[in-house]
């Protein structure tokens, strides 16, 4: 058996060789330098509220190496199934997600989780415990159980009044009016001429106001299931010129309604941090990426009532400000 010859190993090859070995070398750095991309798809950007809760938590991903983008459903689920096929087929890491509906949501939630993309639901809720990574929720019942009461002792436990829903497809319509009713309805002097769905909308919410005071014209409050209808509840007294007569209750903490309980036009909000749900949620998708697979299948977040008595206490949108 003979040896076959080696070929000589000349400068021209070991320079060819060093050049593979960068090219190795360069690719498979910025392919390790490249940031996992994070989503960001919130239900509406025409509320502040939402805006607020969108920015907070690409800024938190982003703080935490991630590279994160926007996208506005605009309260349609349609659009809410686009945004998800496209950022399934974009290799994104995680979803921050803020429902449009509660039900119409679980399939986009459902078709993320096949694919292999966690999604953490921000404020909004979806109908599935196993759909979602984790749900990061305010307690809206135990807050408006809590509004309730000062709203009894407010009126005095007697009264009209009419309450603002917002969009019936969302869990925290019906939690926020549950918590409230479950206190207001033990009290038979105080009662509700009218109950009307305004989408979480301030321009609506104006307009059903208006309607309903044409043949209630002497209600004494109203309870409005976000603060952005509670602006446009105040917007139809001012038009009617009963605005310093009826008292207005909201939820959220908006900057807006914040002001106007301490100008005292509003009575008082439920204050729940956008600021604290975003980052809650961009942190347990760090916590997923980096290999974490055990979590809640709800992250509660606790709430508190702002009154015209304790406006000082508190900075707009909840702690973090």
């Amino acid at each position: 058996m003979t040896n076959s010859p080696t070929k000589p190993f000349t400068p021209q090859n070991l320079i060819l060789l060093l050049l593979t070995l960068f090219t190795l070398s360069s690719c498979s750095n910025k392919k390790g330098d490249s940031p996992k991309k994070v989503a960001v798809v919130i239900s509406t950007l025409n509320n502040p509220w939402f805006v607020v809760l969108g920015e907070s938590a690409v800024e938190r991903a982003r703080e935490l190496g991630y590279e994160a983008t926007i996208f506005d459903s605009q309260n349609n689920t349609s659009k809410e199934a686009e945004h998800f096929e496209n950022l399934i087929a974009a290799g994104y890491s995680a979803v921050l997600f803020n429902p449009t509906d509660s039900e119409g949501s679980v399939s986009n939630v459902k078709r993320a989780k096949i694919a292999g993309v966690p999604v953490f639901c921000m404020d909004r809720e979806v109908n599935s415990l196993d759909a979602a990574t984790s749900q990061i929720i305010s307690d809206s019942f135990s807050g408006c159980v809590e509004l309730g009461e000062y709203f009894v002792r407010k009126l005095n436990k007697k009264g009209k009044y009419v309450e603002l829903l917002g969009l019936v497809g969302d869990n925290n319509t019906w939690n926020r009016s549950k918590g409230f009713h479950s206190v207001v309805d033990h009290f038979p002097d105080l009662e509700m001429v009218s109950q009307q769905s305004a989408d979480f909308d301030r321009s609506i919410a104006m307009d059903k106001l208006e309607s309903v005071m044409q043949s209630n014209p002497d209600i004494n409050a109203v309870f409005c299931g976000n603060d952005a209808m509670a602006m446009g509840a105040y917007q139809a007294l001012v038009a009617a010129g009963k605005e310093k007569e009826v008292m207005i209750f909201g939820f959220d903490g908006e900057d807006d309604v914040m002001n106007a309980i301490a100008d005292k036009r509003i009575m008082a909000t439920v204050m729940q941090s956008p600021k604290n749900m975003a980052r809650t949620a961009a942190e347990l998708a760090d916590e997923y990426i980096k290999g974490k697979r055990d979590f809640s299948a709800k992250t509660p977040l606790q709430v508190e009532v702002v009154t015209q008595e304790n406006i000082n206490d508190f900075g707009v949108y909840g702690s973090g400000n």
